[in-house]
């Protein structure tokens, strides 16, 4: 991020990251919808990928109130969070696969209630109501998009991923058993 010397300049940054953050999920949730096992994740990705595209015509409208073209800026933050999401989906399968995916997206979730109620704050520091509003608005979807994510794991899918038989090949294992599979194997000394 580039030297700010005011709120308003802080403000613009941090408006063009979470530019650029927004665009970031609507590439990756495609992946994960297609991911998910249950329904209702999948719907419930399905609903946040919808809900992402109108939260970035809110920002649009938030630079068109500054006279500032639209314009984001590269957002490290959000790549590292959805790299760690995308590792989730090669990494587990079935209903452990849901049950992480869930937390990488509420990974996604949290680090977008910090910005926008930053920037719904600054807003209001700034003067700037409407684009305070527009933001609030955002800040809100994203924390019921929050409580809905706990709700599904909370209702069935982390009890799913709790007594799913664990895979038994390949690197997929856990650390342990890859480590009693390796001691099993190795020649003992007599």
């Amino acid at each position: 991020m580039a030297e700010t010397s005011t709120l308003r300049e802080a403000f613009v940054e941090e408006l063009r990251d979470v530019y650029d953050a927004e665009k970031q999920i609507t590439k990756a949730l495609p992946k994960m919808i297609k991911s998910a096992e249950t329904d209702d994740l999948r719907e419930a990705l399905e609903t946040h990928l919808e809900e992402t595209q109108v939260q970035i015509e809110r920002l649009d409208q938030v630079f068109e109130m500054l006279d500032m073209r639209p314009r984001g800026i590269h957002c490290e933050g959000m790549a590292g969070i959805i790299k760690e999401g995308q590792d989730v989906v090669k990494e587990h399968d079935g209903p452990l696969r849901d049950a992480a995916m869930i937390a990488a997206a509420q990974r996604v979730e949290h680090y977008e209630i910090a910005v926008y109620g930053t920037l719904a704050s600054w807003a209001r520091q700034l003067g700037l109501d409407d684009a305070a509003e527009l933001l609030h608005t955002t800040l809100e979807e994203e924390r019921q998009t929050d409580e809905k994510l706990t709700g599904l794991a909370e209702s069935h899918i982390n009890e799913a991923a709790a007594v799913a038989e664990p895979v038994a090949a390949g690197p997929r294992r856990g650390r342990q058993e890859r480590a009693a599979a390796a001691a099993n194997r190795s020649p003992r000394r007599r």
